[in-house]
Parts: C-alpha cells; structure tokens; sequence
C-alpha cells in the first residue's frame, strides 16, 4: 500500500529525488509550486483575488513560487513574507528574486498591523510552516495565523496547515478550508482532532522518485483503490457455494435482531458460499422472512436473548455481538465460546462492551481476531486517551498485547495490528447510521470466510463498506442513506475494484 512517511522521511525522499533525478533543490520547488498552482487554476476562477502568506523556509520558498505563477496566469496577487525564523533558506530568497522580477510585490511584514486590505481578498493561500514544525506557534507567526482566521476567508493550505504538528497534538493552526497535500500522505491529516486544521484534503503528485519512497521506512499506510483491487481474489468458474465459505454470525436479542439481519446479508453480499445466523428464539423468524438465502440456528433455551452457543456446523469464519444485549447468561456464553473458539474472528458490539466488563477475557481470543469498535467501545477497552496520538498508541500496544487486529471506525478508519497501522481513503458522512457498523462486521466475516487473512479482510471490508456510500452518493442523498443501501451497493464496488 500507499506510504505514510513522517517529516524526517518526507525530507530525506525529497533529498533522494534531487539526488537521483540529477536536479536542484529549487528545481523540486518549481515542481512542487506547478503542481499546487495546476490545481488551484483547475479548483479556482482567475480573477480570483489571492494572499499568499509565506514563511521564510522551504514551504514560504513553495508559497513564493506559487505567487509568481499565480500572478502569471492573471491572478491579482499579494504577496506577504511572514518574517518568522532568523534566516531565509536559499531557495526561499531565490524565489522571492523571481516573484519581484515577475512584478510580484513581496510585502514582508514584522507585525500583524501590516496586513493591510485583506477585505477585497477572495482566497488565501497559506505557505507559513511546512511539515518540519517542532514548536508551537509563538508572537507573530501566532499573530498572523489568528489573524487569518479571523478573516472569514476561504483558504487553501500548501502541503500542511502552518501549525499543525505531524506527530502530536495541535493547539493553534490555521483553519484551512481545502489543503493541498504534495504527494505522501501525512497521518496527522486524517486524525478527527485535526479536520477544523485540515478541512478537505487534495494530493498533488510533485514526481517524487518512485526508488526514494521504495527506500523509505515506515509503519504507517494508505489504503487507496488500486492497493484494495489488487488483493481481489479472482472468482473460479468452477467454484460453488461449499467452496466460497461459510460465516456464522451470533447475535441478536428481542428487538435487536435487525443487527445480525444486516450482519448477515452484508456477509452474503460480500461473496461468500454460506451464511449461518445464531440467534435466540424471538430471531429465527423474522430472519428467515426477511433473508431468505441465510440458514438459522436457534438458542434452544432463551425467546429474547442468547444463553448458550452451541451449533453442529463448521463455519470458515464467525462474527460475534451484533445486537446481542449483555445479561448475564449472554455474557456466561460469550466466555465459554470464546474459551473453545480457534475459528477466525470479528468481535463487535455487545462482545466488544462485555469483553471490557471481563478483560481477562480478552485472552481467549484467537490470534488475528478483528475487533470493530466505535470510539466509545474503544475506550471502554483501551481507557480514555488525551488525543488521537495518544489513541492509536494505546490501540497498538492492546493489538500487540492480545495479537489481535483492531479497526478504529471513523470518518478515515485506521486499522491497527501488531506492527502497522493503515488508514482507510474511502467513506463520507453517509455512514453515520444506524446498522452501519453491523454492515461491517458481516463484510469482514464474509471475507474471512473466503479465506482472506484476517489484516487483507480488515482493510478490503472497511474500504468497500466505506465506498458504498461514495458510489452511492450519485444517487441517495447522504442524509438518507442507510445500512441497507450499504448492502445494495457492495456489488458496485466490487465493480469498480474489478480489474476487468
């Protein structure tokens, strides 16, 4: 997959490539400038008003340059050089050269009383800080970045939002309507805590050298739709249903069979042979009325909730939880279960909320168990986190604990296992609804039944369930969509994945 790369890596990829391409450090500049200025001709009208506000180091040197072949394409452009740091970098003080030459008027400004007329600006372009920020923001540069946010203007960032930190929290940073990204994606600009920085996030490809990423280090990936397609399994002309697998999901409880119904049918939808729902009593027959191609088993005990789990099939995977509730037979059987589980795994829900009641459970899960929790399930299992640093720390040290797989749902998903983290690209709003999540457990079961590993069944289920609502969005308003439209839509994504 796609590499997320920290500062430290990000500088030496951009070191290989001047090195390897046999170019100039300004050179690279240029390139990064054509590539963000290409976009904001495409995204922006030309007689937009620009500010570009740059620092003195590299990112204000791709601001600059951005300046100067924005004023070229006819763009009214003002230029402001934040004097923050002691020195210019060299490429910065070449590019301000060119800007003046061009007839760009570089304004440097020691005081945030000589940002003068900004009214009549339609866009900002921000270029302060790039991703080698260690400190926070302090005197003018946090003058400045308040004061830009004050303007109630739209504003696009170059590369990162000036402020924003690429490996802890952030406190002040500029508020960017759109950030414009060079290429290598960044973690901490996928992070919940960082979207009112971020705002929405474009890549531009600046032509780093494909050897210099190859040779970077990291532990940290991007799931993107090429990645996804090629893990596709090709279907066998010779396959039948015993072959495809067979996914039993436990679950349910008086009221509360629609979870493992949803549950079920995603896991179908996903292409495996068979699919098996556990359910107490009061589930066996809505189930069967409403999704006619899933076999039921029934807890032979309990009419409105489960008490025991005992079947004579051998499914290939199982998910757990779904809309199960917590009394205290449930809980009883969730533990023998898992004591005599080796079946691979997705642990949701009511599983998830008992097995923090009962950690010392959480050592009966076999290896490669895939745990989906939202962010409150998360913290009932991992304790509460200070920030979304913080969070995925925890959440990798518990993976590591019970080498098990942890899914942390959210606008971009972040998969944890033992050694990795990866963060999902696809997905909208649409997918805050209810049964939403019991969509996924039943995709990643249906994978894992067709014989996926269990981190392959993590990252194409979250990535399909998230698409669903992409490809969707041409036609269902995302404020309606709901967890059926996520089932009616898996075949659309296999479609577009489908190398065909």
């Amino acid at each position: 997959p796609m590499k997320i790369l920290s500062s430290k890596a990000i500088r030496t990829v951009d070191a290989k490539t001047i090195e390897y391409n046999g170019i100039e450090s300004h050179e690279l500049m240029e390139r990064a400038a054509f590539a963000f200025t290409n976009y904001f001709i495409e995204h922006y009208f030309i007689d937009e008003r620009v500010a570009v506000f740059s620092g003195t180091g590299n990112n204000g040197g791709d601001g600059v340059a951005v300046a100067r072949m924005l004023y070229m394409a006819g763009n009214t452009v003002k230029l402001y050089i934040v004097e923050v740091g002691s020195s210019y970098s060299k490429d910065c003080l070449l590019n301000i050269e060119r800007a003046q030459k061009a007839g760009v008027e570089a304004i440097k400004i020691g005081s945030v009383d000589e940002m003068l007329n900004l009214e009549d600006i339609d866009v900002v372009v921000d270029a302060i800080f790039g991703t080698g920020l260690s400190r926070p923001l302090s005197g003018l540069a946090k003058e400045v970045v308040e004061a830009i946010n004050t303007l109630q203007k739209r504003v696009v960032s170059i590369d990162i939002p000036s402020g924003l930190f690429m490996n802890k929290p952030t406190e002040v940073a500029i508020h960017a309507t759109e950030t414009v990204t060079f290429q290598i994606p960044k973690l901490a600009l996928f992070l919940p805590d960082n979207s009112q920085f971020v705002g929405r996030l474009f890549t531009v490809d600046i032509e780093l050298d494909a050897k210099a990423i190859d040779e970077a280090e990291t532990n940290s990936y991007y799931l993107t739709k090429d990645d996804m397609a090629h893990l596709l399994k090709p279907l066998d002309k010779f396959t039948h249903k015993g072959l495809q697998g067979h996914a039993l999901i436990i679950g349910g409880s008086l009221g509360k069979t629609g979870a493992v119904t949803l549950a079920s049918k995603a896991a179908l939808r996903s292409g495996c042979g068979l699919v098996t729902a556990y359910v107490p009593k009061c589930g066996m027959i809505p189930i069967q009325s409403i999704l006619p191609e899933a076999m039921v088993v029934q807890d032979d005990n309990m009419h409105t909730h489960i008490s025991a789990i005992s079947y004579s099939i051998k499914p290939s995977a199982i998910a757990i939880g779904m809309g199960m509730g917590q009394h205290s037979d449930t809980e009883s059987a969730l533990r023998k279960f898992l004591k005599g589980c080796t079946t691979p795994l997705v642990v949701d829900a009511d599983a998830l909320n008992i097995l923090s009641k009962h950690p010392d459970w959480l050592k009966y899960l076999p290896p490669g168990s895939i745990l989906t929790p939202h962010p409150k399930e998360l913290s009932r299992l991992i304790g509460e986190w200070s920030d979304d640093f913080d969070k995925i720390e925890r959440s990798r040290l518990f993976a590591r604990k019970y080498n098990i797989i942890v899914v942390i749902k959210g606008a971009h998903t972040l998969i944890v296992d033992t050694d990795n983290i990866y963060v999902n690209s696809s997905g909208t709003p649409a997918l805050a609804t209810a049964g939403s999540g019991d969509v996924l457990s039943g995709i990643i079961a249906g994978l894992l039944a067709q014989g996926y590993k269990p981190i392959v069944a993590a990252q194409l289920g979250v990535y399909i369930h998230g698409m669903t609502a992409t490809i969707a969005s041409k036609e269902i308003n995302p404020r309606s969509f709901i967890a059926t439209d996520i089932i009616n839509n898996i075949g659309k994504v296999y479609d577009s994945m489908s190398t065909r």
